[in-house]
């Protein structure tokens, strides 16, 4: 692992990447994520984004890789795009104070994987 400090071009590519999460409706939608896979509709009912909005911030995270598709049907599923987006996420709201009982409750109301 590189030390940021010492790597100028590290440290360019990771202020990048935070300058993505750092939009409020960015974070709100992967924050929502991390509960499950989750289709646009699911997702708009959890952060109540709006549909233009939601699907521009979608296309911002599709394009950072931060987040993943998968097609059944008509429909299009999200999810984070892999574990290292999770985590950055749960630190974010570990350092900021966000309840992971918050989380639980998201989690509940989930609909369950198609397999």
């Amino acid at each position: 692992m590189s030390v940021l400090y010492k790597d100028r071009v590290m440290v360019e590519t990771v202020v990048a990447k935070l300058k993505v999460y750092a939009q409020p409706q960015r974070l709100m939608i992967l924050s929502c994520l991390l509960a499950g896979e989750r289709t646009v509709g699911e997702i708009d009912d959890a952060t109540r984004i709006g549909q233009p909005a939601l699907s521009q911030q979608l296309a911002t995270l599709r394009r950072n890789m931060l987040v993943r598709t998968r097609r059944q049907g008509t429909q299009i599923f999200y999810a984070l795009a892999d574990e290292s987006v999770a985590l950055c996420v749960r630190s974010m709201e570990e350092m900021l104070g966000a309840s992971s009982a918050q989380h639980l409750a998201l989690k509940s109301t989930a609909p369950a994987a198609v397999q």
